[in-house]
């Protein structure tokens, strides 16, 4: 076997792989004599069929098989032996694939393309300053949220007349382009809750009773195809080209109670004796929202480094390979268009993937399985104490972690916290911020 690479550019390259019989040959041989030992076929005694109708009948795809199974083999070896740093996965050249034929001299030649990782540098520069915003947490803000939390533990109870922040039950039903009932079209009862809606989307929505009806735009039921399959009982693909009109029929309302602000309600929230009056609640919401809000915060920073790097740092991509990779590996029915219409946000998102391997190879950031096991027994601490249970053993600890990172899933998201946690750290060193505060409308505002 003879296996080249000839650089096409910087960032594509053909792998060429010639195989003679030698390589292959044997095992097809192999191959062949077990199947003689399986084949029955009439007018001939089990395992006694001839080599050479055996040969007939499955020399050839014997022969794929090893061919596959040898350049697959042979390809990776060849990447990991010559340190390649490739994108995505080679592509066979079709235009240059032999034909398969099993006549015990035959020499084959294959073509790979392969797509070539860029070579580039990323400056982590502290001359750019990156605002970090501190959220405001005033009067109003606090008042709402100590609201929200009186409805969260309130009752709810009928009402007559819907009001703005009612649970309204009632029937969706499809309406045709002149606005009358389309037959055979959605049909749905679902509820509409008004709190989630916007002042302008509520107000047809307020001050009517049981029996009323309105129609409504399918993007005053919701916004997202998501929610609004699941309010209708429709795919999220129908959602998405959805552009039909309803008639909503109210059938009942529910309005929320809010619960009273005493110490009955503080102790079912926070546990008895913990939080003892109006001013401990409002310090505790403080504290909740600072909890909050510092998540918000924090990642609205981090995206905000992220866009300034990928501005910074520019390098150019195989953009025809790429799109012919993932035509070849979509798991769905897609068309070379659909790719062209997805590729630019695949190729913002790869860009920022090159970038980030980048900065954790330079500055040398790894996660160890031990750092991962620590964290999780941190996780799984808190949620204990969160229980009522303070005595958890180390070794009970230690096992459920493990428990933990045998999941595929769940390690990945551990390992990828991690990192993200060490990236930010490594960000705080080395570059320069400006803190800035905000109130909570002007900081959803910039969202």
């Amino acid at each position: 076997m003879n296996i080249t690479k000839e650089k096409v550019d910087a960032l594509n390259a053909v792998i060429k792989i010639k195989v003679g019989p030698e390589d292959y040959l044997s095992k097809v041989e192999k191959t062949l004599k077990e199947h003689q030992k399986k084949a029955s076929m009439p007018g001939f005694r089990p395992g006694k069929v001839p080599a050479g109708m055996i040969r007939k009948m499955y020399g050839k795809s014997v022969l794929a098989d090893e061919l596959n199974r040898l350049l697959g083999d042979s390809l990776y070896n060849y990447i990991q032996e010559q340190k390649l740093d490739i994108l995505g996965n080679p592509l066979p050249k079709e235009e240059h694939q032999p034909d398969l034929e099993l006549d015990g001299n035959k020499e084959f030649e294959f073509r790979y393309d392969l797509a070539l990782q860029p070579e580039f540098k990323v400056e982590l520069s502290n001359k750019e300053k990156h605002i970090r915003y501190q959220i405001l947490i005033d009067e109003p803000l606090l008042a709402k949220y100590s609201t929200d939390i009186a409805r969260r533990y309130g009752q709810i109870a009928t009402a007559e007349i819907t009001e703005e922040h009612d649970l309204v039950y009632g029937d969706f039903i499809e309406l045709d382009a002149s606005g009358e009932i389309l037959p055979g079209g959605i049909f749905k009862s679902s509820t509409l809750y008004l709190e989630r809606l916007s002042d302008a989307k509520k107000t047809k929505l307020i001050g009517l009773k049981a029996g009323d009806k309105v129609t409504l735009e399918h993007s005053e039921i919701a916004e997202h195809p998501a929610e609004l399959a699941t309010k209708l009982g429709i795919t999220a693909d129908q959602a998405a080209t959805l552009t039909s009109k309803f008639q909503f029929v109210v059938k009942s309302i529910n309005r929320l109670a809010p619960a009273e602000l005493n110490q009955e309600l503080f102790d079912k929230i926070y546990g008895p004796g913990v939080v003892n009056s109006p001013e401990e609640f409002r310090a505790k919401l403080r504290e909740e929202l600072n909890n909050m809000f510092k998540n918000d915060t924090e990642t609205r920073l981090r995206n905000d480094i992220i866009k300034s790097i990928i501005g910074k740092t520019q390098f150019d991509l195989p953009d025809d390979f790429l799109k012919r990779w993932m035509l070849a590996v979509s798991k769905k029915a897609t068309s070379a268009e659909q790719i062209d219409q997805e590729y630019d946000q695949y190729k913002e998102s790869l860009r920022w993937q090159l970038i980030e391997n980048k900065i954790y190879k330079d500055n040398q950031i790894a996660v160890s399985n031990d750092e991962a096991i620590d964290y999780v027994k941190g996780l799984v601490r808190v949620n204990y104490e969160k229980s009522g249970r303070a005595d958890i053993s180390e070794e009970e600890l230690d096992m459920t972690a493990k428990r933990v990172l045998e999941k595929e899933e769940e390690a990945k998201r551990v390992f990828e916290s991690l990192y993200q946690q060490k990236l930010m750290t490594l960000f705080n060193s080395l570059l320069s911020f400006e803190d800035k505060e905000i109130s909570y409308d002007d900081f959803t505002a910039l969202a």
